[in-house]
């Protein structure tokens, strides 16, 4: 029988594993950016091996199917604890569908997502290892990068403890910002993504201007052109400038408008609610949606240092969570949501 113990327990977990994967998006964010998504071209191993390091004892017979892609260790590492925390996380997963099947005849044990996550983990394997077969296809490698939020995000709600009461009119009546603040923060969650798997940051060099001018030189057609060719490495990115800057200035665009939505929903949040946790939330996405303002300005004012680049994808995970803890904090368990 389940006890209020036992479902603080799987709320525990299940933020453990939330955790565990905002790491896997910022550690996987981190490899991209330091061009070792092909460290190792095969999966779910590296060159045959369980570890870089029994490659560079026989790196001769390692890397001879893989004439094509010299052996870098530290790459392969890079990729490899990628891997390592990924599995880890999967791990975690099967641990909660297991716990939620144990106790599924209590009503208040969630069931729904921790038998959904299993599949979801499955996806992100499939799309993890043609990550590495298509070799960085941009359309896979974002896909992959969205199964890891949606991950994120699905362990993220069930950490979160619905408050037990019903809401205000006031607060009833933020719920449709919300939800559309939510699906535009999706929207530049791609946009974010398309822009990296593309290598598109570096295009537009400079700060309220791109490349000097409000009007930069763009090719919109090329920029969002979903398909590839088969065998065709996109390491370092194939697209031409010109579309590479309609993806960063898309991006760019999107920050503001986006940004400016969820910050009108954390204000309305606020000033609406009448349950100091709903405040707080609202008071989360305003902070958030301003590190992440602040995150994005410097990144292109410093040059893209790799540890801007990393904070960057770290404070999209961040304005994930505070909106989804608004969204959460909205939809108290006594109105139909648990």
């Amino acid at each position: 029988m389940m006890t209020v113990d036992s479902l603080v327990s799987f709320r525990r977990w299940a933020r453990f594993g939330a955790l565990l994967a905002a790491i896997v998006v910022i550690v996987g964010a981190w490899v991209r950016l330091t061009n070792a998504g092909l460290g190792c071209p095969d999966w779910p191993g590296c060159y045959g091996h369980v570890h870089p390091a029994q490659v560079v004892a026989q790196v001769d017979v390692a890397k001879a199917p893989y004439a094509a892609r010299p052996f870098d260790y530290q790459k392969a590492l890079h990729e490899m604890v990628h891997r390592y925390i990924a599995t880890t996380l999967g791990l975690v997963v099967l641990g909660l569908a297991v716990y939620a099947w144990r106790y599924r005849r209590n009503p208040r044990q969630p069931t729904a997502i921790p038998w959904l996550l299993p599949w979801v983990i499955g996806a992100q394997g499939a799309l993890g290892a043609y990550t590495v077969t298509l070799l960085l296809t941009p359309l896979v490698v974002t896909a992959h990068l969205l199964g890891g939020l949606t991950t994120l995000s699905l362990l993220w709600w069930l950490s979160l403890t619905p408050e037990s009461r019903s809401p205000t009119a006031a607060e009833r009546s933020i719920r449709p910002l919300a939800l559309l603040a939510f699906a535009a923060l999706l929207a530049q969650l791609f946009l974010g993504g398309w822009t990296s798997t593309n290598y598109a940051a570096v295009a537009c060099p400079d700060f309220p201007t791109c490349q000097g001018s409000y009007h930069p030189a763009t090719d919109f057609t090329e920029a969002f052109r979903f398909s590839h060719e088969a065998g065709k490495d996109y390491e370092g990115g194939v697209l031409s400038l010109a579309a590479r800057t309609a993806i960063h200035y898309t991006h760019r665009i999107g920050a503001v408008m986006v940004g400016l939505l969820l910050l009108l929903t954390g204000l309305l949040t606020i000033i609406r609610a009448r349950s100091s946790k709903v405040r707080a939330a609202g008071m989360a996405l305003i902070g958030t949606v301003t590190l992440q303002w602040v995150i994005g300005m410097n990144l292109i004012w410093q040059g893209f240092p790799l540890w801007l680049g990393t904070s960057h994808n770290a404070g999209a995970v961040l304005l994930l969570c505070a909106t989804l803890l608004v969204l959460r904090r909205l939809w108290p368990a006594r109105d139909g949501v648990a």
